[in-house]
């Protein structure tokens, strides 16, 4: 290899000649100013952990009331029905969502206010507060199998809303889960609960 240029130069301090080649300054200055591959990886991997922590919200128009234990229950529209649950600290809980009987009105109302109801249930009223275990429901389909929409009366005069599947050789199954059906659904629940004596606040007569 030559030590001069074309150029009479060293080739190595010719800028000509090593333009685009190993000896081009501009290219070294260039490659140690891009990030490595683990830097990008890096950046992706934290762009990813900020999304998944991000605070789950409520999208659609929706009422509550509450708080119990901190939770807020929430009656919200979403596509294709509704959806009821607790909400804590802006995140949406597991279980199934639990209500004061006497507060079951209000939440109604509200829903049917903002609109989240199309019409709000009959609640027609009960003379007397039933019994724990006592329920009002609604009855469907989950793919094959049978379910009903529960709203049940537990033993502190709240109510629970909830799903409940009937599985082959294990009877009926409560799903704790947020509850999220067709509109219809909720008002028959409602509706059959309140006939019953589900909504009736206080205690049942002995």
């Amino acid at each position: 290899m030559p030590t001069f240029c074309r150029h009479n130069r060293f080739f190595a301090d010719c800028p000509i000649c090593t333009k685009g080649t190993v000896l081009d300054p501009d290219r070294q200055a260039q490659r140690r100013s891009q990030p490595s591959g683990v830097s990008r990886a890096g950046t992706g991997a934290k762009r990813r952990t900020g999304a998944a922590s991000s605070t789950r919200t409520s999208r659609g128009p929706f009422a509550s009331v509450g708080p119990y234990d901190g939770a807020e229950i929430r009656l919200e529209r979403v596509p294709g029905g509704l959806r009821m649950a607790a909400w804590r600290g802006g995140q949406m809980d597991r279980a199934a969502p639990v209500i004061d009987a006497k507060d079951v009105p209000e939440l109604l109302t509200k829903a049917a206010e903002r609109e989240v109801l199309v019409s709000q249930p009959a609640l027609e009223a009960s003379d007397a507060p039933a019994e724990p275990g006592a329920f009002g429901n609604s009855g469907g389909r989950a793919g094959e199998l049978q379910d009903e929409l529960r709203v049940e009366r537990l033993d502190d005069g709240r109510v629970r809303v909830a799903r409940w599947i009937m599985r082959p050789n294990r009877g009926w199954q409560l799903q704790e889960a947020p509850v999220m059906l067709p509109a219809q659904r909720f008002n028959q629940a409602f509706e059959s609960a309140a006939r019953r004596g589900v909504l009736v606040s206080g205690s049942p007569i002995e």
